[in-house]
């Protein structure tokens, strides 16, 4: 966070597209920990507030559509409300949760490309692109699909072969056709608006690289490498039929690209919510705004809204963007396609009552600063041995045993020994580190600080021992039932953010309010003679039967996917021996990978082959991280043709196998052999 004070934080979150439900990675990679972030500011008094919505423009809705038979507002009603009830059903508590198709968006999008327009923002270009005459409409890159020049794959993509990893254009392709309806294509001329992002390379560069270093390593190490490559104009407008027509001359049938038309969403939610007041959120130099949202979004939300932003004038820009990696499930990248996911909607219907459980494990999982992994084995683990043993066991022993030997009554507390202030001091000691890491948006860190505040509240009870004392001096009983009951009134204050319906739940138990984050280690919360009401469990345990059945839900899409997978591809026409004999396949070991500049989807490796060396470019760049394949044995084609990508020249071809998602995964040996080993 920059060292400037600020009157008031405006939050956004990504908006979740409305093509589906929501699962647990879009709640650990950004609604829980926005949750949590202004949660904790509305606890200190500050001024915040929190903006979300469905983005619910763009090609895979009217896909969608199409293949249902009914219209994309159709698509988006429903998952609109779908995603907005499972919010609410979490605690993610919105100021305002809208959607890119209201009236006030449409108006605010239209308006906003005026301005641009208006002042000279955009180029012109006018290009050939592939049309589809039965669907009636130009087709984005991935919607393309021919025989890719290379290497003959029949299934390449109009972006990407991902048999050979060749990177493509779709005028490369020999006989392109429409994924949408089978046919072949046609080209036709057509002219869309770019925003030239080249233009605002030097002021974002300066900007960023040295106006936020504070940004998190993953964040800034991203905006770097975009700078780095170089800023290339991007399109704002597409051919479609379902969009934010442009409100322009000369521009019929073209609509705003989602990429620009999604994040004014952020604005015009806002003015929806305050018509009259929203402009000192997004224009007051008081104000600073926080993006959260996943890594996949963070060029959109440092690089290009900023440079909009910046082009039409008199916005505030982004102060800090925490995004987060990804969240696995059980080991592997979660999937809407393949079904490989826990819907919100789902784990309420299995788990009524456990958000906090869910909001708590994928928190202490939360991917910061790398991919992390949700395991059911770890959700019960973490349920079970921390939230009941730890947090549940104190706060129900405290309020059982002053039920027992008070009559449900803060009782009186006498003279503190060593072990009671020893305690307190510790106890109180946490509530300044939690704030460290609050401000530094480490909310798996400052989560694990709160439940060490429990930890101290469970040790005390333990070593002071109240049940053996009562008989022979209860004036000491009572003291130490006061300091624990007090401690449990400050968790009902510290795990507000985190776990908001169990700290409800505990002040309904102690009969106290809701008090503000300045009163956490205050040791007068409740005083004598105040009254508790019934003791509760705050959490229960989940038993082995509860998480084998998610695995096996688990377990019967993975087969359910593979057997579809199986039956997807036919086996390709039979060769002859003496063809596969042509192929000098070798295991190499990476001694050097990066991306290549301006080609998103190319990585550039230094293959140890045994006899020298070789450069090798492949197109798998969205399915790895250049530092995670050094060291890696890889398998690849030694004896293909050089050819140049990129100007690069590529000497030969790692091998990848693909699943029913399109994930590329790279072959590699199940054990060490010498680079340069043939493959037989």
């Amino acid at each position: 966070m920059s060292e400037k004070k600020f009157k008031r934080t405006l939050v956004t979150t990504a908006l979740p597209y409305a093509n589906g439900p929501v699962h647990i990675g879009h709640l650990a990679g950004v609604y829980v920990p926005a949750d949590i972030y202004v949660r904790y500011l509305r606890q200190k008094g500050e001024e915040v507030l929190m903006v979300g919505g469905s983005d619910e423009h763009g090609v895979p809705i009217t896909i969608k559509a199409m293949k249902e038979g009914v219209t994309p507002q159709d698509i988006v009603d429903r998952y609109h409300n779908i995603i907005k009830k499972s919010f609410e059903e979490f605690g993610i508590k919105f100021d305002v949760y809208s959607r890119t198709t209201s009236e006030t968006h449409h108006k605010m999008a239209s308006d906003f490309f005026k301005t641009l327009y208006d002042k000279g923002e955009f180029i012109e270009q006018t290009t050939q692109q592939y049309y589809d005459e039965e669907s009636n409409q130009f087709l984005a890159d991935r919607y393309i699909i021919g025989t890719c020049p290379h290497c003959k794959n029949e299934k390449a993509y109009g972006d990407q072969c991902e048999a050979c990893g060749t990177t493509l254009g779709p005028m490369e392709l020999i006989n392109p056709r429409s994924t949408i309806s089978g046919r072949p294509l046609v080209l036709r001329e057509t002219k869309h608006w770019y925003l030239p992002l080249d233009k605002h390379e030097s002021w974002l560069r300066q900007w960023i690289l040295e106006g936020h270093k504070e940004w998190k390593s993953n964040v800034y190490g991203q905006c770097k490498s975009w700078l780095d490559m170089g800023l290339q104009p991007r399109a704002v407008s597409r051919d479609l039929n379902w969009g934010i027509p442009l409100p322009i001359d000369g521009a019929d049938g073209k609509v705003l690209y989602v990429w620009f038309d999604a994040p004014i969403g952020y604005i015009s939610n806002t003015k929806e919510l305050l018509p009259d007041d929203w402009e000192k959120w997004w224009k007051d130099p008081e104000s600073r705004m926080i993006h959260f949202i996943g890594k996949d979004n963070i060029v959109f939300h440092c690089i290009v809204f900023p440079a909009m932003l910046k082009a039409h004038g008199g916005y505030n820009l982004p102060d800090n963007v925490p995004a987060n990696e990804f969240l696995n499930l059980e080991g592997d990248k979660i999937s809407t396609s393949r079904n490989w996911a826990v819907w919100l909607n789902e784990y309420l219907e299995d788990f009524p009552g456990k958000q906090d459980v869910l909001r708590y494990v994928l928190t202490a999982n939360a991917p910061e600063t790398k991919d992390n992994d949700f395991t059911w084995k770890d959700f019960q683990a973490r349920n079970n041995n921390e939230l009941v043993a730890i947090y549940g066991n104190f706060v129900n022993r405290a309020m059982v045993l002053t039920h027992k030997y008070f009559s449900g009554k803060v009782p009186q507390a006498g003279s503190l020994a060593d072990i009671d202030n020893a305690a307190i001091s510790e106890f109180v000691s946490y509530k300044a580190e939690v704030e460290r890491l609050l401000a530094a948006f480490r909310f798996r860190d400052a989560q694990k600080e709160v439940m060490n505040m429990a930890r101290v509240g469970n040790k005390y009870l333990a070593d002071t021992e109240p049940w053996k004392l009562i008989k022979t001096d209860e004036a000491r009983v009572a003291t130490i039932m006061n300091v624990c009951l007090q401690f449990a009134a400050n968790l009902s204050i510290a795990f507000e953010a985190f776990l908001p319906f169990s700290s409800e739940k505990l002040r309904g138990m102690l009969n106290i309010e809701n008090f503000g984050w300045d009163r956490l280690g205050a040791m007068d919360l409740m005083p004598v003679g105040h009254e508790l009401n019934a003791a509760e469990l705050l959490f229960e345990k989940i038993d082995d039967e509860a998480v084998a059945a998610q695995v096996q839900k688990l377990n019967d899409k993975k087969k359910a996917n593979e057997a579809a997978a199986h039956t997807v591809e036919p086996i390709a026409p039979t060769i002859d021996f003496a063809d596969f004999e042509k192929l000098d396949i070798r295991v190499g070991r990476v001694l050097e990978c990066s991306r290549v500049p301006k080609a998103d989807k190319l990585l550039q490796f230094k293959i140890d082959d045994g006899l020298g060396g070789r450069t090798i470019v492949s197109g798998i760049a969205k399915h790895y991280n250049p530092e995670d394949l050094v060291g890696k044995s890889v398998c690849f084609i030694a004896n293909l043709a050089p050819r140049k990508l990129k100007g690069i020249e590529s000497q030969g071809m790692i091998l990848s196998a693909e699943d029913a998602d399109g994930r590329l995964v790279v072959t590699t040996t199940l054990d060490t052999v010498a680079a340069g080993s043939q493959v037989k």
